[in-house]
């Protein structure tokens, strides 16, 4: 890797629902990790905040709306790529309006957190798991 890499900023949402299950999106073919389950969300782009961008990618890629207040901090993973350096920023909510549905129509599902554990996830996301299940531990 490069001396001062340019770095990707992504940011990420655990949905829990009223049950206590997270909602993952499976990643489509013809995109980079097909077939990899991942966390909802996207890239920051110029100009946004890493919160407005989630905000964002939720309304785009889930048909949701989601504010700011609603979506909280909980752990980020730090990944090199070929030609640059990922930053995912995860965070957890609790509340939205609308149902949830994929425009594009990605495979979704709402998991117990112990079995993300065992799903086929990006590097990045792995790690963030674990981080995700000691925040929810802490506040039960």
């Amino acid at each position: 890797m490069e001396k001062n890499p340019t770095y990707l900023f992504v940011a990420a949402a655990a949905l829990i629902d009223e049950a206590g299950r997270i909602l993952v999106q499976k990643r489509p073919e013809g995109k980079p990790l097909p077939g990899l389950w991942e966390f909802p969300g996207g890239k920051v782009e110029a100009g946004e905040t890493p919160e407005s961008a989630l905000v964002r990618e939720l309304r785009e890629e889930l048909a949701i709306v989601v504010h700011i207040p609603d979506i909280v901090p909980v752990a980020f993973a730090s990944e090199a790529l070929a030609d640059r350096h990922l930053i995912l920023l995860l965070y957890k909510c609790l509340c939205w309006a609308g149902d949830i549905r994929s425009p594009d129509g990605l495979e979704l599902q709402w998991l117990p957190v112990e079995a993300l554990h065992d799903l086929p996830m990006p590097p990045a996301d792995g790690p963030l798991v674990h981080q995700l299940s000691q925040s929810l531990r802490s506040r039960s």
